[in-house]
């Protein structure tokens, strides 16, 4: 067999696996596209009227948590939480360890301390009984999770470039074109279309909002 009809070969077999693949997903109700080589789209079908109306009233009742009082970049509401445990949703643990370049020496540093994110099995009181609980169990129904925030970024603002130890499971609720996630060379939007987003966050990242709204997402940590 020549070079060329290894590759024919090679290539229709990697053909009908990808086909078998997207059946499996559609026969699941659930359909997964690869977008780029950082990010993949999930259809989990989500109301966001509905979860948009739900972050809102949570926004107002419970307001935001974050690790730096004196920093306007990082704005969380958590969704769960390490059974009984207040202080698993305070301070470090509602941001979480990451790694960055923070000056001219381009040396890597880590921010905060490891999360234990796997003990994060509790939905957190307030959304019982909710759409938010519905959404949560509809995640973890598909994937094995850890926190799950509602991170909400201010107009005209942006994250440092740094990366994570997971990869981030985001629903977009409130987003335009002027809110892009970066992945290495790589730039794009994740619209408010009541899919999933599975983000790369393990490679350097930053995500901005050019816009004059806010931008909100739901997001997960993938395990």
């Amino acid at each position: 067999m020549t070079s060329s009809e290894q590759f024919t070969r090679h290539l229709g077999q990697l053909l009908i696996k990808t086909a078998a693949a997207i059946i499996r997903t559609k026969n699941s109700g659930m359909l997964n596209e690869h977008i780029t080589r950082y990010h993949d789209r999930v259809d989990l079908k989500i109301d966001v009227e509905k979860l948009g109306k739900a972050y809102l009233d949570f926004k107002y009742h419970l307001g935001f948590r974050t690790d730096d009082k004196t920093k306007f970049d990082f704005n969380a509401i958590c969704v769960n939480r390490i059974p009984g445990d207040e202080n698993s949703i305070q301070g470090g643990n509602v941001r979480g360890l990451y790694w960055t370049y923070p000056d001219s020496t381009n040396h890597e540093e880590q921010r905060l301390e490891p999360v234990k994110e796997s003990q994060y099995t509790e939905l957190c009181p307030e959304f019982k009984d909710t759409y938010v609980e519905e959404v949560y169990n509809l995640v973890k129904k598909h994937f094995k999770i850890g926190r799950m925030r509602f991170l909400m970024k201010p107009p005209r603002t942006c994250l440092s470039w740094h990366r994570d130890p997971e990869k981030r499971l985001h629903i977009p609720i409130i987003t335009n074109e002027g809110c892009k996630m970066v992945i290495e060379d790589i730039s794009f939007h994740m619209p408010a279309d009541g899919s999933a987003y599975i983000t790369d966050n393990t490679k350097y990242h930053n995500f901005f909002n050019g816009s004059e709204i806010e931008r909100v997402h739901l997001v997960s940590t993938i395990l």
